[in-house]
């Protein structure tokens, strides 16, 4: 006879294990998270309220708000309202924090009041996870992410959105206006009396608002990048990858290992673009490494003259695309790359055979570049292909030769552009995964610092376990 699955009376008395610790298996994440903690030295990591105070009423240890923290960024639980019911209904937060519950004002002040030394944490593990040897390779991968903040698209204003806002009310006042002149050529009547009412509160409302704009407009003029966001003032309008797409957010920076793919540094701009963040980057990952020379791999939103010199300054080897900036290549001529440059001679060779000779040296944007050109270009029977004026000139960088290394390390090694891809992209992918359809929960640049820092802390832990397993991982932090 077939039959369900059955439960038990909600009534039934039940005999539970003695203790909570029967509940929380050997090789449970959370133990993971309780001896981690407890390894670390939180008055050295600059944490509040480590030692109690004399008088006033018993605080909760940083210890134990700092494992309520790590256990929900590791589950998807970070909000401290969510963290407070937790601790009062999950068995496993239960056993971890000893069965207190922490209100989520505390919580929350927790977050907000420890940000350097939340990072600092963060910063521990990637420490240990060198310890283990988990980091024995010097090459890492950089790429960038936007992130959204808490702050609303309509709640942050460029100069082209307040002009754009400004013309659209600027508009609609004309049109009310429009109507309340038809309006006093009618005869009189109370519904004409109240749709002149109704428009007049309009039109007052709409100026009211101009006011605002106006305001808003002077102290966005006097801002270094002319922007205004009045939810977190430091989030910025940033564009993305779709075309007339965007986001209110912080760009997050990260250097990942090309072999475990654990993020070995990180960092949260509210600069747009990547094109200043890569010798950064590579200078603080070769730091955490301790490595002598490290590998960099980058996309080509990473490449400028001048990081590319100060990484190779730094002995940091460089391989990443050089962007397309030229048209002449879709309009069927030729582009720099079809010149050949002979060292020997100091002189670039065109397609046609002739000589393009150095002729002096000018200085743009702080870069020493040389000139090359030849006076035989009219005569050239291949001049329409090459150029429309009169010469075919040539710039070239005082240090150049890095960028032509760099362009030969690319074509030697055509799959270095993917290997970046799937490490890089990995990450990004997991920590906005568990963040869900959402946005950083907190304001301002150091406190989204220090939620990232939690995001990061929680994909490391999970990849080190998910490589080691949970015993490895406890026996390497209690050594």
């Amino acid at each position: 006879m077939k039959r369900f699955v059955e439960g038990v009376e909600r009534g039934q008395a039940t005999l539970l294990p003695e203790s909570l610790d029967d509940f929380v298996d050997s090789d449970n994440p959370v133990r993971v998270v309780d001896v981690f903690v407890d390894e670390l030295d939180l008055r050295d990591l600059g944490f509040e309220r480590v030692d109690p105070c004399s008088t006033g009423r018993p605080s909760y240890h940083p210890s134990v708000l700092l494992k309520l923290y790590i256990y929900g960024y590791l589950n998807r639980i970070q909000s401290s309202r969510r963290l407070e019911r937790e601790a009062a209904r999950n068995v496993e937060v239960m056993w971890l924090v000893g069965r207190l519950v922490p209100d989520h004002k505390t919580i929350a002040d927790f977050r907000k009041d420890n940000g350097p030394a939340v990072r600092q944490v963060c910063a521990r593990f990637v420490e240990l996870c060198r310890t283990v040897g988990l980091l024995a390779e010097a090459s890492v991968a950089i790429d960038g992410s936007k992130f959204k903040a808490v702050n609303n698209r309509d709640r942050n204003f460029t100069r082209a959105k307040m002009q754009r806002r400004m013309a659209q009310i600027e508009e609609s006042v004309s049109r009310y206006l429009h109507q309340l002149d038809s309006a006093d050529r009618q005869e009189p009547s109370p519904a004409l009396e109240s749709k002149v009412a109704r428009l007049t509160e309009k039109i007052d409302k709409l100026k009211d608002e101009m006011g605002r704009l106006e305001n808003l407009n002077a102290e966005m003029l006097d801002r270094p990048d002319q922007q205004v966001s009045l939810t977190d003032p430091d989030a910025r309008s940033m564009a993305t990858s779709g075309r007339g797409s965007g986001v209110v957010g912080y760009n997050v920076q990260t250097s990942v290992d090309t072999t475990h793919h654990l993020i070995v540094a990180h960092e949260v701009t509210t600069t747009g673009s990547d094109r200043a963040q890569l010798a950064r980057m590579a200078k603080r990952a070769k730091a955490v490494l301790g490595a002598e020379r490290l590998d960099v791999v980058a996309d080509r939103g990473y490449f400028s003259s001048g990081e590319i010199l100060a990484c190779a300054e730094a002995d940091i080897t460089v391989t990443l695309p050089k962007p397309m900036t030229s048209g002449n290549r879709s309009k069927g001529r030729f582009v720099k790359q079809d010149f050949r440059y002979v060292a020997t001679e100091d002189v670039y060779v065109c397609p046609a055979g002739e000589r393009l000779k150095y002729t002096f040296t000018s200085e743009e944007k702080g870069l020493r570049l040389r000139r090359y050109w030849s006076n035989v270009c009219q005569n050239c029977a291949i001049k329409d292909r090459c150029t429309t004026s009169k010469q075919r000139r040539i710039t070239r960088w005082e240090h150049e030769q890095l960028l032509d290394e760099v362009q030969h390390r690319l074509d030697c090694d055509p799959q270095a552009m993917r290997r970046r891809r799937e490490t890089v992209e990995h990450p990004f992918g997991t920590i906005k995964a568990r963040m869900g359809a959402t946005h950083f929960l907190m304001k301002t640049l150091g406190n989204v610092r220090t939620e990232m820092a939690l995001h990061v802390l929680a994909y490391n832990l999970t990849r080190v376990m998910n490589i080691l397993g949970t015993g490895p991982l406890l026996q390497a932090m209690r050594a």
